[in-house]
């Protein structure tokens, strides 16, 4: 089989920057999201807005939803893990600490991710350029704790609910290559049940644990626009982008944004929300990025990915969150 051209930049490349603007500035949009809202509400909203804005893009599409009754169960179990769960939780983290941290801790998620597939699957060996990645990546987690300096009060359990949302990516994206990964049904089909399901269970929690629901003559408008973005552009359209760079250039340079999404979060939280930076939480950043970098023996794709293949599902579900 003979290699097939490079893809050009400028056709992939401009969505991908897009991309990695939209996922990094949704901590941006959560911080302001919760100055009125609860966390439980503003989750319910983002996957809802996102629900509609993909069932939207499926009918323009011509594509419909899953059929397999199997199917929505396994999505009923990635929807709590991929989208109820992590999202309310940097909800609950924002209200303690900045959006630039909760950007941060997002980035820890490939590591989880390798610390469950480790335990998890036998065929996933320690390798010793894993074990060197992940020793870098914990010695990143104590310098944006800053360990030195004494931890504990509000700002610590903010960050321990940031890394507790990264952790239930660390085991939802195992789950669904286990039980997700492989089927024949489109990726925004897919996303759009997973949606869905996220929609019904935090309309079920929000209504028993959510406290009193805010009134929307109330909310400053930077708050329904920051929710609104949250959900459309985050959680919908941004699903779209990435199908695009998938099938233009393959999910291993999709897996790439992950090194931007830190830096889109920080410019955003500094400049937009004038939040404070201290000098280790960028540079425990970039050791966590290094981690990431060497456990996942980083490169990019030679080939254009064959005619007809999508997205793989762990993006599919990745872009869902």
């Amino acid at each position: 089989m003979t290699d097939r051209p490079a893809v050009p930049a400028a056709r992939w490349l401009p969505a991908f920057v897009l991309l990695a603007a939209i996922w990094g500035c949704s901590f941006l949009f959560i911080k302001v999201a919760v100055e009125q809202m609860g966390p439980f509400y503003v989750t319910l909203a983002r996957v809802g807005v996102g629900a509609l804005t993909l069932l939207i893009a499926l009918a323009v599409m011509r594509e419909r939803l899953p059929r397999d009754p199997r199917l929505w169960l396994h999505l009923f179990v990635v929807a709590i893990l991929m989208n109820a769960a992590p999202f309310t939780l940097f909800g609950f983290g924002e209200q303690r600490v900045s959006s630039v941290l909760a950007g941060i801790w997002n980035a820890t998620t490939p590591l989880v991710t390798l610390v469950v597939l480790l335990a998890v699957f036998p065929q996933e060996r320690p390798t010793r350029q894993r074990l060197v990645g992940l020793l870098l990546g914990f010695l990143g987690v104590l310098t944006v704790l800053g360990v030195w300096r004494g931890v504990g009060g509000a700002a610590l359990t903010g960050q321990l609910m940031c890394l507790g949302a990264a952790t239930c990516y660390g085991f939802g994206l195992p789950y669904i290559r286990r039980f997700v990964a492989g089927r024949p049904e489109p990726g925004v089909s897919i996303a759009a049940a997973q949606l869905l399901l996220a929609t019904a269970q935090l309309a079920v929690v929000t209504a028993l644990v959510g406290g009193p629901a805010p009134a929307i003559v109330h909310l400053r408008p930077r708050v329904i626009l920051a929710v609104l973005a949250l959900g459309a552009l985050g959680t919908g359209i941004a699903f779209l982008l990435n199908y695009h760079v998938i099938r233009m250039v393959g999910a291993g340079t999709m897996s790439m944004v992950t090194y931007l999404m830190p830096v889109f979060a920080t410019v955003a939280g500094v400049v937009v929300l004038g939040e404070g930076l201290t000098w280790y939480e960028p540079v425990g950043a970039v050791v966590i990025l290094a981690g990431v970098a060497v456990s996942q023996g980083v490169r990019l794709p030679r080939r254009r990915p064959e005619p007809g293949g999508g997205p793989t599902v762990e993006a599919v579900a990745e872009a869902a969150g």
